[in-house]
């Protein structure tokens, strides 16, 4: 059984990390998240890194690799909520614990509402929204399907197992 990665923030100076964990995720993994075919991680995640007024986080193993990333981006009146779990920790509740820890930091930067631009279909990202046990509301246009809840209700924190009961056995 594998211990649980611990959640922390990550800068500029844990690119390399981030690259390589960007490397070892699969082409539909990466669509998933950015919705198009992407070039060598060197080009765009310093920007990303960079972003003023940003949060961004990163899950690590036990040996201190990082299997997955969180960011909390600005954007006028809400912020936007971006995830990337490595292909090898999706399905194990990682992706909701980095969500709910990103709703905590919304929650202390002020914002009242988190949103995330979804793929129609994509049935990983559909998991994490449904294990995060908050109301989502949804937009589809082209393709495309615009989730936002209230901050507020994500910062109350993850469900616990006993409560929720949705995480297999083992899992994490």
């Amino acid at each position: 059984m594998r211990r649980e990665p611990r959640i922390s923030p990550i800068g500029p100076d844990d690119l390399a990390d981030t690259v390589a964990m960007h490397r070892r995720c699969s082409s539909q993994t990466l669509w998933s998240r950015y919705h198009r075919a992407m070039a060598d991680p060197r080009t765009y995640l310093p920007a990303l890194l960079n972003r003023p007024g940003s949060v961004h986080l990163a899950a690590r193993d036990t040996t201190g690799r990082i299997v997955a990333v969180g960011h909390l981006m600005p954007d006028h009146s809400a912020v936007e909520a971006a995830l990337l779990v490595e292909d090898a920790w999706q399905g194990h509740g990682l992706g909701t614990r980095m969500l709910h820890r990103l709703g905590h930091h919304a929650l202390v930067g002020g914002w009242a509402t988190l949103y995330g631009l979804v793929l129609s279909g994509d049935e990983r990202m559909d998991a994490v929204l449904r294990h995060a046990s908050v109301p989502v509301h949804r937009r589809e246009e082209g393709g495309t399907v615009t989730a936002w809840i209230h901050v507020r209700d994500l910062a109350a924190g993850p469900p616990t197992r006993r409560r929720r009961g949705f995480l297999r056995t083992g899992q994490r």
